[in-house]
């Protein structure tokens, strides 16, 4: 089931990436689709022209996900322009690689911010309205919280706590609301061949490696985790509470 017809979806961070193509997906089903973003307010004029482009009504609003105030200020802009909320898809976040030895208190507090206090606070506040709509909330969580990368504690740690989160969640909302979470593997979010020399000599030798050790034979791509998401937008609300990693395998490895 892929028709969304009638549904409204609130992505966060969706004006480039994995949030784009999730956004232009839930267009493609008829949904209408309201998408935040920090600074790439270029970007999201040109995501929301595109999904207008694919016959769905669209609304881009300027949000930082470490503030509460601004938080509220979506949820209520995007019930306002459509009525109603039918699914949150937590999907703002943020990445850095560190030494575990020089990670800053700075570092760590921005990184819990913006992966776990954020999503926290969205679906906290989204809660009336997806009650309302008996909805659906999906958490876009990572290979990280479930793998201990050396160089990526403050990150790795996020990601778990988000994963726990959605199960908490899924107990703590339930029958009303859904909560699922997507854990994408090593993506190539760029969407380009390896090949192609678009990317740096070092980025081209990470995408290798992680290629030849994932048993699928290659990096993941961007729909893959669009598909993933899809699914738990149109499964059955019986599905819930779920982590589904998005990896060809890496995380057996």
């Amino acid at each position: 089931m892929t028709d969304l017809k009638g549904k409204i979806v609130l992505i966060t961070g969706a004006s480039k990436r994995l949030g784009r193509a999730c956004a232009f997906a839930m267009a493609r089903a008829d949904a209408k689709v309201a998408i935040t973003y920090l600074r790439s307010e270029d970007a999201a004029r040109h995501t929301l022209h595109e999904i207008q482009k694919l016959g769905a009504e669209g609304h881009a609003i300027k949000c930082d996900i470490r503030d509460e105030n601004s938080i509220v200020s979506a949820i209520e802009s995007t019930a306002s322009q459509f009525g109603k909320i039918d699914i949150l898809i937590n999907n703002a976040g943020f990445y850095e690689s560190v030494p575990f030895d020089q990670i800053s208190a700075e570092q760590w507090d921005n990184m819990f911010a913006t992966n776990v206090r954020g999503p926290f606070l969205f679906s906290r506040h989204a809660i009336p309205e997806l009650r309302k709509t008996q909805g659906r909330i999906i958490h876009m969580g990572s290979l990280g919280g479930e793998k201990p990368w050396a160089t990526h504690a403050h990150y790795c740690s996020s990601k778990a706590a988000l994963h726990m989160l959605t199960q908490v969640m899924a107990k703590a909302l339930a029958p009303e609301i859904a909560v699922n979470c997507v854990a994408p593997g090593m993506i190539d979010a760029g969407g380009r061949k390896k090949s192609e020399g678009e990317k740096n000599e070092g980025e081209v030798q990470l995408l290798n490696k992680f290629a030849e050790r994932t048993p699928a034979g290659r990096n993941g791509e961007p729909q893959d985790v669009v598909d993933a998401v899809m699914y738990f937008a149109t499964c059955s609300k019986f599905i819930t509470g779920q982590i589904m990693t998005v990896d060809g395998g890496l995380g057996l490895v």
